[in-house]
């Protein structure tokens, strides 16, 4: 009889070990802070429809490395207007 209790403690002590790693792998991972997002700054001389074409080239490139805008990197135009 000794035998089957030793067996159930070490169950219990299997099974509460278990679960209190898991809660301690879920707790940690809904610490981490998010990361910092990346922010490109887009300066350009003349007008946005000047550079409509290369601004979508340049997009376009950014998602190939794996860069989505708005939900890995943020990126600011500005646009001189022919203006300075």
């Amino acid at each position: 009889m000794d035998g089957d209790r030793e067996k159930d403690m070490k169950k219990k002590i299997t099974a509460l070990t278990l679960c209190a790693m898991l809660l301690a792998v879920c707790v940690s991972a809904n610490a981490q802070q998010p990361g910092k997002v990346p922010k490109i700054g887009f300066l350009v001389g003349p007008s946005r429809s000047f550079f409509a074409n290369r601004m979508e080239s340049f997009q376009q490139g950014l998602q190939s490395l794996g860069y989505i805008e708005g939900k890995n990197i943020a990126i600011e135009y500005r646009y001189a207007e022919g203006e300075g």
